[in-house]
């Protein structure tokens, strides 16, 4: 364990990006860890947002990096609190998990599809007791599959051996942490960027909540980030968290005018960055042939639940689903003791993800400036999970240090006045600024944003 939290972490996510060499900037660390648990989250939260740091710091020319561990922590939750105001319930109230006849299921409903797929299965009404008492008439594998079937989401405890031997976790071990596929040399379009990354475009069709995670970054540093959803499409509980610093608009893929406003936006980007199932974009027409066709310049960084391998690539997914499937939940409550599934204090998949993500786009950016080729970088939740593991397991203990009060910063959203964690990173003293308020889906035109909205 090195000063800056688990620098075994640091020296795998180095290996990923190590393409693109560069002398990194100083990072010093401040704070300490609070947080306890099974795995080393915080180690891992930290590496990644290092990562992202010192790719940026590479880019706009920075000399210092300093990271504060308990803010890091902390941005990896719920970092906004209303005054005034309430957020709404970030969980559907039928999400959870679920005992069976054999073990236990976890079932993701906060998409109102997915719900509705679960519930069909199971002939249940929308009521948590009903809904438990007709999920332990089922086996859990059967009740998975079933609900995947109906175009749903859900995930059938597995412990660490299960997943490590089953076909998808297989597959994932074989993955790379990151996979890069080189593109065709083509003049770069790369802005030179001195101190922020100002004049960067960044479209972001991404989803819950790694890569939102990814663009709010950017986005703080100076990137114009445009965030594209389908119409009708909520995250409420979500919302004043990713839409940070972004405009976020609106279009209907499905529709001609919605494609062709996308097709321009596409084209005028620098980074694209989604979190479309694999296969998914394709469907609509848009597989990475025909993005690179639209714009041959483009840095392309995608994200999967379970990875680009295997029998599960095109399955939905989220963090708290793969825990479960992984074997950390289970291996949670195995160490604990507990009579139930233990999920992971944050959601760490979902979040260094986020910022491996991040670091991803930067890395790639920089080196499109040196040799005028584009890149796509991919990245799981599935694969950072085994990075996680394969750090080892532990019982947890408690923290070394007594926990101290994390700054906070006064807000305003378009919901009502708060106040914000602080920010972790800072580029030589300068924290990030994020140009846009929190905003709903949907707020903004499907255009770039300007400098000051």
């Amino acid at each position: 364990m090195s000063a800056s939290g688990n620098n075994w972490f640091g020296e795998q996510i180095s290996e990923a990006l190590s393409q693109t060499p560069a002398a990194p900037a100083s990072v010093a660390y401040e704070g300490a860890f609070q947080l306890t648990s099974i795995v080393d989250v915080s180690g891992l939260a930290l590496a990644a947002m290092t990562a992202a740091a010192q790719q940026l710091a590479a880019l706009v020319g920075a000399e210092k990096v300093s990271i504060d561990r308990r803010l890091a922590e902390l941005w990896c939750g719920m970092t906004l609190k209303p005054e005034g105001w309430a957020l709404p319930e970030a969980w559907d109230p039928i999400a959870g998990n679920y005992r069976t006849r054999d073990g236990w299921i976890r079932l993701h409903t906060n998409v109102p599809r997915h719900l509705s797929a679960a519930l069909r299965v199971l002939g249940a009404d929308a009521d948590r007791d009903a809904v438990a008492q007709k999920v332990l008439l089922w086996n859990r594998l059967e009740l998975e599959q079933a609900v995947v079937e109906a175009g749903g989401v859900a995930a059938a405890m597995s412990g660490l051996p299960g997943w490590a031997a089953h076909p998808q976790g297989r597959a994932v071990a074989t993955e790379p942490l990151i996979h890069w596929h080189e593109g065709p040399w083509s003049k770069s379009r790369v802005p030179a960027f001195a101190a922020s990354l100002d004049g960067l475009r960044v479209l972001d069709l991404t989803r819950v909540l790694a890569g939102p995670v990814a663009t709010r970054f950017l986005a703080g540093f100076g990137a114009s980030v445009l965030r594209i959803d389908p119409p009708h499409w909520r995250e409420d509980g979500l919302e004043p968290e990713i839409t940070l610093g972004k405009a976020c608009a609106s279009l209907d893929l499905n529709e001609a005018n919605g494609r062709a406003r996308f097709e321009t936006l596409l084209s005028e980007a620098h980074v694209f960055v989604h979190g479309y199932r694999p296969g998914a974009l394709d469907r609509l027409g848009y597989g990475e042939f025909r993005r690179r066709e639209i714009n041959p310049d483009i840095i392309d960084v995608s994200l999967s639940a379970y990875g680009w391998t295997g029998p599960w690539r095109e399955r939905r997914g989220f963090d708290s689903i793969v825990q479960v499937n992984s074997g950390l939940a289970k291996e949670g409550m195995k160490r604990l003791g507990a009579d139930k599934p233990v999920q992971l204090p944050i959601q760490a998949l979902d979040h260094a993800t986020g910022y491996l993500m991040a670091a991803a786009a930067l890395c790639a950016l920089r080196q499109q400036r040196a040799d005028g080729r584009a890149r796509s970088a991919r990245l799981s939740l599935a694969r950072t999970a085994h990075l996680l593991i394969s750090n080892g397991v532990r019982v947890p203990t408690a923290p070394s240090s007594s926990e101290t009060r994390a700054a906070e910063l006064p807000e305003m959203t378009h919901w009502g006045p708060g106040r914000r964690v602080a920010f972790p990173v800072a580029l030589d003293g300068r924290a990030p600024v994020w140009r846009r308020q929190a905003a709903p889906f949907g707020s903004a035109k499907a255009e770039w944003p300007t400098r000051e909205p």
